[in-house]
């Protein structure tokens, strides 16, 4: 109990001698502001992600996904990463189709409330930038929106 006391008793003084100024004046108090999480990466099941280093593109078939994503940014504006897009070329149909992947950087962004969470913010598009080889087809650089 004493030294309950004696704990008390130390931190009440140090607690006045630093809320004080050095010219004897009451330091301005200081209000903790809570700071929403990062937004998250919702994927085809519904479940929500930060930083996964994979994502399936390609809900209904598989037949495109990303992979060894490496994240140099993730914060409550965007995201990006480098990694690789893998994709069926479907020669001669997908299921006969033969996988190829490529390199690509990807941008998360326009984070907006998740409906199933509201107090969690989601990235709503994805915008990948191929930066060698692309699909057959396939622009340079292509915009996703993404589900929720």
């Amino acid at each position: 109990m004493v030294t309950l006391c004696a704990v008390a008793s130390l931190a009440a003084t140090l607690g006045t001698a630093t809320a004080a100024s050095p010219g004897g004046e009451p330091a301005p108090q200081r209000t903790a502001h809570h700071q929403a999480p990062d937004p998250v990466l919702v994927d085809c099941q519904g479940r929500p992600g930060v930083r996964p280093a994979g994502f399936l593109l390609a809900c209904g078939d598989g037949n495109s996904r990303l992979t060894s994503l490496e994240w140099k940014r993730w914060d409550a504006t965007a995201a990006t990463a480098a990694g690789v897009n893998v994709v069926n070329d479907c020669r001669p149909y997908c299921a006969a189709g033969t996988f190829r992947s490529y390199p690509v950087v990807v941008r998360l962004d326009l984070p907006r409330s998740w409906e199933k969470q509201p107090d969690q913010r989601q990235y709503t598009r994805m915008t990948l930038t191929y930066t060698g080889d692309r699909p057959e087809g396939s622009a340079r650089t292509v915009t996703h929106p993404l589900w929720g």
